[in-house]
């Protein structure tokens, strides 16, 4: 079984990608920026960024028959480590409870040069 999800995000038809991919109890939501429902970016700072960015996420593993306690592993990609602490907070808001294993990696830059956060979440739903 293979099922595909999409969001707002113009470059998923550009470059031929899906949101998420859900191959049977496993989704994989691809690389989520700071992208609004109008297909621009987020005004605000790290955390209002990062809120969206995971917000997008799940909502996607939702679509995909998940949820948030399915989440397994998160992966964000920030472009300045002062931003960390605010990530941090927006990342505890949706899985503090959860405890997912979580990496972060500090880059030289993201596709939008006013994003400052980019991540990836993976979960795994219990048959």
């Amino acid at each position: 079984m293979r099922q595909h999800t999409a969001s707002a995000s113009p470059y998923e038809a550009q470059a031929g990608f899906s949101r998420g991919v859900r191959v049977d109890h496993r989704i994989f939501v691809a690389g989520t920026a700071p992208i609004d429902d109008d297909g621009t970016t987020v005004d605000g700072d790290a955390y209002a960024q990062a809120h969206r960015c995971f917000t997008i996420a799940v909502q996607a593993v939702r679509d995909l028959g998940g949820n948030v306690d399915d989440v397994v592993r998160t992966r964000m990609f920030i472009t300045d480590k002062s931003h960390w602490p605010r990530i941090c907070e927006a990342h505890a808001a949706f899985f503090s409870d959860v405890r997912p294993a979580a990496t972060c990696v500090v880059v030289a830059g993201l596709l939008d040069d006013k994003w400052c956060v980019e991540v990836e979440v993976d979960a795994v739903v219990a048959s």
